[in-house]
């Protein structure tokens, strides 16, 4: 796939992005240029998630791949138009690029579609066995929803006899442990890597928190070694000026976005245009989050805070499409030039939500351990309805192991999530939380 989006870079830049330069690249020249377009659009590529043939979706891999080229083409333009250094030329440099584009876009849909038939024709989905914990959940109906690459088969409750389980698991392919309780799991494993079985199990929260520990050779004694500190203070320094350039960049550049937004909701029903809440920090620290109201107005005069479901009837027609394309957060860059909230980090809650996810996942509070931020890990690879529980192991995932890379990573990512309508799904109806029996441990 890299070579054949590499190969009309090729003839664009001979063709026509070389001869606009004051001397023609020749030889070295033009291989130190393929070789730096190559090596950009790869990281682009990886970083967006591009080249997980065998885990995407379709779809998933398609827009990842669009979204890396048209990134990646971007930073050419800029470097072009600065080998160049003629305004006259700007025009020609980004028609160059944005017909490259359309043309890249042609071979991701052709060659995607192409190697992901083969990879599936070559290595068929797995038949699992799901060996299922106390706990009510749908986890095996999100694994079949991939037909792709897993099929459970078969399923066992964790009660049954290691005999009886030890049996079953040879006929099958991969083991699913889900939400198993910690003693047993142990014992599984070690059953599942003497039978050379694949596994995929469910973290408990204590799995995500040694995730990244470092391996110690100072004994005889094999030693793990966790910090649970954090960025340092150079970090958090760099993350800070970091916020203050994106936000102050955001607002310019979404500023026309921004209006029509504010015309459009203020024009539906003359109510406010703006809808500010008491939300969390790092510490617990309460501040009022800014966002565009996509709600009728006093969407919650009974006082109680309920989170929104799926085709909530509180939910306006502009409301709908600014929630579906993310809009209504915008605002938040002023949060972020302010400081009360990161670029990066957890999604702020209610205080009263956190007091009522606290009551039966006390760990929910270790999310504030740092700023709450604008995107983050869970809003990358969650969903709106994904359970507490499950936002507390995503977002703990960052907290172990944040960093200014990871940040700038789910900053990119972000951009994907965008065009990937299940990222804003409600929750069921009836539902006004987004805790279930799940969490209840």
């Amino acid at each position: 796939m890299s070579i054949a989006l590499q190969l009309p870079f090729l003839y664009t830049w001979d063709s026509y992005l070389n001869p606009l330069l004051h001397t023609r690249y020749l030889n070295k020249g033009n291989i130190m240029m393929w070789g730096v377009y190559f090596i950009l659009m790869v990281l682009f590529i990886h970083v967006f998630g591009g080249y997980k043939i065998g885990l995407s979706k379709k779809s998933n891999m398609m827009i990842s791949q669009a979204i890396a080229m048209f990134c990646h083409n971007g930073v050419e333009i800029v470097i072009t138009i600065l080998m160049v250094g003629r305004v006259k030329h700007i025009g020609a440099i980004i028609t160059s690029y944005g017909l490259l584009f359309i043309f890249q876009l042609l071979l991701i849909f052709l060659f995607s579609d192409l190697g992901i038939n083969l990879y599936r024709a070559m290595f068929p989905p797995y038949r699992m066995i799901q060996i299922k914990g106390p706990y009510q959940n749908n986890l095996d109906k999100k694994m079949n929803q991939r037909g792709d690459k897993y099929v459970v088969e078969g399923e066992l409750s964790y009660k049954e006899s290691l005999t009886v389980i030890e049996k079953a698991i040879d006929e099958y392919d991969a083991v699913l442990l889900n939400d198993v309780p910690s003693a047993f799991r142990n014992k599984i494993l070690k059953v599942c890597f003497d039978h050379s079985k694949k596994v995929y199990f469910t973290p408990k929260i204590s799995d995500i928190m040694i995730k990244e520990a470092e391996e110690l050779n100072l004994f005889d004694t094999p030693l793990f070694f966790t910090r649970n500190a954090g960025m340092n203070i150079w970090q958090r320094g760099i993350k800070r000026a970091m916020d203050i350039v994106i936000s102050l960049i955001g607002i310019i550049i979404t500023s026309p976005i921004m209006l029509i937004a504010a015309i459009a909701i203020h024009a539906y029903d003359k109510g406010p245009v703006f809808y500010k809440q008491t939300r969390c920090t790092i510490g617990g620290r309460e501040f009022q989050v800014m966002k565009f109201r996509s709600m009728i107005v006093d969407a919650e005069k009974d006082g109680k805070a309920r989170l929104a479901t799926e085709n909530d009837d509180r939910i306006t027609p502009v409301g709908k499409f600014i929630r579906a394309t993310r809009i209504d957060e915008l605002p938040q860059f002023f949060n972020v030039l302010k400081g009360d909230m990161s670029m990066v980090g957890p999604r702020p809650e209610r205080p009263e939500i956190i007091r009522e996810y606290c009551e039966t996942v006390p760990e929910f509070a270790y999310r504030t351990k740092v700023k709450a931020g604008l995107t983050g890990y869970a809003q990358v690879y969650g969903k709106y309805n994904t359970t507490s529980y499950d936002k507390l192991k995503l977002d703990l995932i960052y907290v172990s192991k944040c960093s200014i890379l990871l940040d700038l990573q789910l900053i990119l990512l972000t951009m994907k999530v965008i065009f990937m309508k299940e990222s804003t799904e409600g929750l069921d109806e009836g539902e006004t939380t987004a805790l279930n029996k799940k969490d209840q441990k």
